[in-house]
């Protein structure tokens, strides 16, 4: 069943504002000839229009209208799944969806920033593989001694900014790990904007992507796009300015105890990376930074 909705309050508002912005992103990424229909005349979009994805999914022309402006209505799951079929959206937009359109059951727990003390073990006893524990926001709320010898700077910088998403989108070139950035960008803003979802109308998410769109433009022109996916295993390439290159396949654990959170394990992919990351346990002080800003 569909609807007009009752929930006008901000955070409706900041909700529905998200959803908007994300639809009209997806349509307009879907040429009429991926979906077998003539171009026609004086298109101004090199996407569908409102009316032929309305068609497509079987839905009103006005309904997804409204749905894409913002309007407060409501949506059955049957529709949105129609919406979504159209729209080619993949399992991770497909789950953005519906967390933006607050489809009853999609909400998932509160992030939690206290651990276990048992999770603390469990990196020590990583060692000397890096790992660490993030909550959904990306702020860092645990480690081992590995991971603090290779990123220093995250471990020692404040608690506003012990943030995996400020690191990689405000330190400079001199002193950002990141290796790659032009591919490694777009993949951690699009796995944040997943996570991201679940809570848009939350103060502590909203002021963090407030803080890195002021301070990175490449963060806010990447948020612009509003792309998603959900965290995969990767082949992460850290520059450490001691020892060079390290190499890592990371994967990713949430973890029941802490609903919201997970542990990231950097496994090291060849000896030289893992001879690095020894070299740097047994040398403290030239693992710490080497210049402030």
């Amino acid at each position: 069943m569909t609807g007009v909705g009752t929930a006008g309050g901000p955070r409706g508002r900041q909700r529905r504002g998200e959803l908007a912005a994300f639809l009209r992103s997806r349509r307009e990424r879907i040429t009429p000839a991926d979906v077998g229909m003539p171009p026609g005349p004086r298109r101004r979009t090199p996407g569908l229009r409102r009316e032929e994805v309305a068609q497509l999914a079987g839905v009103g022309v006005t309904w997804y209208t409204w749905l894409e402006q913002g309007r407060p209505i409501n949506a059955s799951t049957q529709v949105l799944d129609a919406v979504a079929r159209t729209l080619r959206l993949d399992a991770a937009e497909r789950e953005h969806l519906y967390r933006l359109a607050e489809v009853p059951d999609a909400a998932a727990p509160e992030d939690a920033d206290v651990l276990p003390e048992d999770v603390q073990t469990v990196l020590d006893a990583l060692d000397p593989v890096p790992a660490a524990v993030y909550n959904g926001r990306s702020d860092l709320l645990a480690w081992n001694r590995a991971y603090a010898a290779i990123f220093p700077r995250v471990v020692a910088a404040p608690p506003g900014e012990r943030n995996s998403m400020w690191m990689v989108f405000t330190l400079p070139p001199c002193c950002n790990p990141v290796v790659n950035m032009a591919t490694e960008g777009p993949a951690h803003v699009a796995v944040f904007r997943h996570r991201y979802s679940r809570h848009v109308d939350e103060p502590g998410w909203k002021e963090l992507v407030r803080r890195l769109r002021a301070a990175s433009p490449e963060f806010a022109r990447l948020w612009a796009d509003h792309d998603v996916a959900v965290p995969v295993a990767r082949t992460k390439v850290f520059q450490h300015h001691a020892v060079g290159l390290v190499r890592t396949r990371t994967t990713s654990l949430d973890l029941s105890a802490a609903p919201g959170s997970r542990m990231i394990v950097y496994a090291p992919t060849d000896a030289g990376s893992r001879e690095r990351i020894g070299w740097l346990l047994a040398h403290p002080e030239a693992a710490a930074p080497d210049h402030v800003h």
